[in-house]
């Protein structure tokens, strides 16, 4: 686990940047920072040393010709598998890391190496002699990479800080910006600069000649997600026993191999299933397992520390509780807010980021239970989804009901204007399209409340044919083209694991765990994992009354009842309390202030207004979640743009 940077360039003065670019990646990689320079390209790592932690297995790494260098950042489960492949070759290793293994795998079989590889990253290799550039991703995208090319310079990295060092056009990409207010996160290949986009997941890009670099940079896919695929795993799905058999199998390889370690590991435990699971296996292969979890002391409905006591208990692991107040997270605010390095305004961030300081303490490898509920269907709005294709008499008085829902007043803030806020967006989603269903469903604004949040100059219509909204339909599209007019609710996971997974869980996860030099490691999305479970038939997730079927039952067993009996709710964030109070001055004169709007030129100053006095009254709704995006999105603006 590190980071990477790398410059293409014919100026020597860019090329020279590489040192500063690695030590803006140092949280990523605090145990070691290097680069290499050649004539026209740069190379920078900085190091999390996880497997041969010597020096020997620094990096950027020369093979024993000197001709490939290669920067990579993540970890490769099976490596010792491939070692023994490439020793029968013949191949001589220098280091014991996996680091070495990826280099001479890619240079035995070039991009096919990459259906080899049981693990998550990025990386990139360089050939000096050929003066060629490879530059690949993990099927998942769990481990981040950027780029940027102009016609002239290319620039990648872990981070976009990282390729912000060096010269390149800074603007706002428009369509990305409407894309954040509607979601918080941005939820497409691009990234917030116009220019820099962020490599697919499962995706690589081979660059030749990169002295003569001209023409377009093309992304080639090597892996997708397979919906309803047919294959020998497709037989086996219609035996439900033999499912539940298959899937503890899988899974349980997923969690050994990821125990690989030379540095401490340990599991992310919050008492839920996906969690309980992923710590039960672990514990089979470590016996000496330290699990850990955080409490809120000032927010009793969301302390779910119960529950991972009950089920450490039950498997024998030494847990950790970190039980935190909401001062402890109103003050890591500052330093979470400075990490981000492109607006992301999902505010569970700053749970995570206490669970990665505090863990990190006692390990430097932690297992999560991430992506589960999007392939199994774990969410509450995919029993929203299931029931409005499957919709019975009460789901469908509901639908009618949709102009009284209208007219209540909706919020988180209470019990009753809550269940009137869930009974209002389900009546309004049965009554659309799947496709337009699942987009109104995954925003926090729409997109007529996103264009009047805008400076007139940017607003657009999506109806008509600007270029802005040819682009945003496009990418909108693109995030939509799997859900289906018939199809079942493996449509909306699959969309799911690359919209949501990818740009909101993962990268909030990678962010904040880098931020405190800690590995996270995600069992179930091991590949053979997630193959498997899109070869299976929506019965075996989710049915009228249960959610992740397959799974909850396939280990039941050896878990205590109690959680699978729990309510399952995420952690909200006091940022109503938090505005009303300890920011309410940076609000109202610092980052959303008239006078900054008006100065910053990308927001319009009577929306900002209205949402201000909004906040500030009796009826506040759930308009702190786009107040946070605002704050998230100025304190970024002014770091990189003013």
């Amino acid at each position: 686990m590190c980071g990477i940077v790398g410059i293409v360039s014919s100026k020597e003065q860019e090329l020279s940047k590489i040192t500063e670019a690695t030590q803006v990646l140092s949280k990523r990689g605090p145990d070691n920072q290097s680069t290499e320079k050649f004539e026209d390209i740069a190379l920078g790592h900085a190091r999390l040393s996880i497997i041969d932690t010597s020096k020997g297995a620094n990096q950027p790494f020369i093979d024993f010709s000197g001709r490939y260098v290669i920067v990579f950042n993540g970890e490769i489960y099976n490596y010792l598998e491939l070692k023994e492949e490439l020793l029968a070759d013949g191949v001589s290793f220098v280091t014991s890391s996996d680091t070495e293994v990826l280099l001479y795998l890619f240079i035995k079989y070039k991009e096919k190496c990459l259906e080899k590889l049981n693990g998550f990253f990025a990386f990139a290799v360089y050939d000096k002699q050929d003066k060629s550039l490879f530059i690949a991703r993990d099927r998942m995208g769990i481990k981040p990479l950027l780029y940027y090319f102009d016609g002239e310079q290319f620039a990648f990295g872990s981070e976009l800080k990282a390729i912000l060092t060096f010269d390149i056009k800074r603007g706002i990409d428009k369509v990305s910006l409407f894309n954040y207010l509607q979601f918080n996160y941005i939820p497409t290949h691009n990234s917030i600069i116009e220019g820099v986009k962020k490599l697919k997941p499962g995706h690589y890009i081979s660059i030749e000649n990169i002295d003569k670099m001209g023409g377009a940079v093309n992304e080639e896919m090597y892996y997708e997600i397979p919906l309803n695929q047919e294959s020998s795993l497709q037989t086996n799905a219609m035996n439900y026993d033999k499912s539940q058999e298959i899937l503890r199998n899988l899974l349980d390889d997923a969690v050994q191999k990821r125990l690989v370690s030379d540095v401490p590991v340990g599991t992310f435990l919050s008492g839920g299933v996906d969690s309980s699971i992923i710590s039960l296996l672990a514990k089979k292969h470590k016996p000496d397992l330290q699990t850990f979890s955080i409490g809120f002391k000032d927010e009793p409905f969301f302390d779910e520390t119960k529950y991972a006591n009950v089920v450490a208990k039950k498997i024998g692991a030494q847990h950790h509780v970190f039980s935190l107040t909401n001062d402890d997270l109103y003050e890591e605010l500052d330093n979470i807010l400075d990490y981000f390095d492109e607006p992301f305004a999902d505010s569970s961030a700053i749970a995570v980021y206490l669970l990665s300081k505090r863990t990190k303490e006692h390990v430097t490898v932690a297992l999560s239970g991430d992506g589960a509920d999007e392939m199994f269907s774990g969410y509450n709005k995919h029993m929203a989804e299931f029931k409005a294709r499957n919709p019975g008499v009460k789901e469908s008085l509901v639908k009618m009901g949709y102009p009284l829902f209208r007219s209540l007043p909706k919020s988180r803030n209470s019990k009753l204007t809550n269940i009137n806020r869930q009974l209002y967006k389900f009546s309004l989603g049965s009554r659309l399209t799947n496709k337009a269903r699942y987009w109104k469903w995954a925003s926090i604004i729409n997109e007529e409340r996103a264009n009047y949040m805008l400076k007139e100059e940017l607003v657009f219509n999506p109806q008509r044919l600007s270029d802005t909204a040819f682009e945003y339909k496009k990418r909108k599209d693109e995030l939509l083209k799997n859900i289906r007019r018939e199809g079942d609710i493996n449509d909306t996971l699959l969309t799911d694991m690359k919209m949501v997974l990818t740009n909101d869980m993962l990268r909030k996860v990678d962010a904040m765990s880098m931020a405190n030099s800690l590995e996270v490691r995600t069992p179930f999305l091991d590949h053979r994992l997630v193959n498997f479970a899109f070869s299976l038939p929506k019965e075996f997730k989710i049915n009228v009354s249960m959610k992740k079927k397959i799974l909850q039952d396939a280990f039941r067993s050896e878990l205590p009842e109690e959680i699978y009996k729990r309510p399952k709710h995420g952690f909200e964030v006091p940022l109503l309390s938090w505005f009303r109070n300890e920011l309410r001055d940076k609000i109202e004169n610092d980052l959303l202030s008239d006078s900054f709007i008006e100065e910053q030129g990308l927001f319009n100053v009577a929306a900002t207004r209205a949402l201000k006095k909004q906040l500030f009254s009796n009826n506040p709704e759930d308009v702190q979640a786009t107040i946070w995006a605002l704050i998230v999105f100025n304190t970024w603006w002014k770091k990189y743009f003013n």
